[in-house]
């Protein structure tokens, strides 16, 4: 059985760490499928440090690797061209025969790509008949000063499932963020409040997706992509809502 991680960027797979080395100790196989593009130097550069990061954990570089191509699907730009990068994971897809479960940055309007590759995730796990998990990477949600908060799941998706790890574990875990130099600046901000809020809530944890998410506003307030990428939610949740009539049959959802 596979586990196959949809995730939106290279570097994504830092902060679900916990669950690739749980898959890892089940003896699970695991493929890494990148859908936002990145134009020439910058593509190779990001996903050699994804590949280096996986190294470290034992994984083989080659279970990493883009899944779109020519979309045009550039950062901030995923939601806009969903049917093509859809296509293009099902032809991926097709060469895995047996898929056990999709694991996802977490639907709570952190960064739009994030949102977007959580719907096509809900598709292809109803095709699979495989579950979801989904990890947080960054929200607003309930806050007024702060900027956002790092690995915090929200009620909203539902109850939340704890990933234990030994305390060499979160060392290990702390330190390879090195492994991400061209991200430098984005971690600078992310690591602290990630550790942070671990050590504050409860360790690290992640929540099945529920489907009928998908037709409702991640959380009250401003969106974390609404204030700093400037992406309207309302464009976002119409593309969701418009890819998930075309594809998801009523009644028809990941197991």
């Amino acid at each position: 059985m596979t586990v196959v991680y949809i995730l939106a960027h290279c570097d994504d797979e830092y902060a679900a760490l916990p669950l690739i080395l749980e898959a890892q100790a089940a003896g699970q196989d695991q493929v890494f499928l990148y859908v936002a593009e990145n134009r020439g130097e910058v593509a190779d550069r990001r996903l050699g440090e994804t590949r280096a990061f996986l190294a470290d954990l034992g994984l083989a570089p080659e279970s990493a690797a883009y899944a779109v191509s020519g979309t045009e699907a550039y950062d901030g730009q995923v939601h806009r061209h969903l049917d093509a990068c859809l296509k293009q994971l099902r032809e991926r897809l097709a060469a895995i025969p047996h898929v056990e479960r999709f694991i996802i940055a977490a639907w709570e309007g952190g960064h739009a790509d994030h949102d977007a590759c959580a719907a096509m995730a809900a598709v292809l796990a109803a095709e699979r008949g495989a579950s979801i998990e989904q990890f947080s990477l960054y929200n607003r949600r309930g806050l007024s000063v702060l900027p956002f908060q790092a690995c915090a799941p929200i009620p909203e998706n539902g109850p939340v499932r704890r990933v234990r790890l030994r305390p060499r574990q979160w060392l290990n875990w702390a330190l390879l963020v090195r492994r991400y130099p061209s991200q430098a600046t984005s971690w600078l901000g992310l690591w602290p409040s990630m550790f942070a809020g671990f050590a504050l809530g409860g360790g690290y944890g992640v929540q099945r997706l529920d489907p009928a998410r998908l037709a409702e506003r991640p959380h009250d307030g401003d969106l974390l992509y609404e204030r700093r990428f400037g992406v309207a939610d309302a464009e976002v949740a119409e593309a969701v809502k418009a890819l998930l009539a075309r594809e998801l049959r009523p009644g028809s959802e990941p197991a």
